[in-house]
């Protein structure tokens, strides 16, 4: 594995990571992703965020060919992060409505439940899928 790259660009500041593409790397990344969130007093969204790296970690181990993805945790406001998984793999992701015996097929429903929104970016060797998620107003 190679070191944690923390970057601030256009004062956004962010996290990324290269894992290897393997089941355990979705361990990895959520304990990268808490760690940002506790460090921008984001610490509310650990739970969603959780669940939306291990459906795109996940999902990038189960597509891709190459030994390694790329994550990333921006911060995009006071309230905002985005989640980005990297991969070499150009297969885009699709939503699926899945048969009651079917056993998968949900991850991208539950991220888009509970993202502001996501989307996937192609690239000229791979693609990055990502998620926005925000900080809910207290009531």
């Amino acid at each position: 594995m190679s070191a944690i790259a923390m970057t601030s660009h256009l004062d956004r500041p962010s996290v990324s990571h290269t894992l290897p593409r393997a089941e355990e790397s979705a361990a990895a990344a959520r304990r990268l992703a808490r760690a940002a969130l506790t460090t921008w007093g984001l610490s509310e969204l650990t739970d969603d965020i959780a669940l939306i790296v291990t459906e795109l970690v996940a999902n990038a181990v189960q597509h891709t060919a190459c030994h390694a993805i790329r994550l990333r945790v921006t911060r995009l406001g006071p309230r905002r992060v985005q989640v980005a998984v990297v991969d070499k793999s150009r297969c885009l992701p699709t939503l699926r409505v899945p048969g009651d015996e079917d056993g998968s097929g949900r991850g991208l429903r539950l991220v888009e439940a509970v993202t502001t929104r996501w989307g996937t970016d192609p690239l000229p060797w791979g693609k990055r899928v990502w998620a926005d998620l925000e900080l809910r107003p207290s009531a």
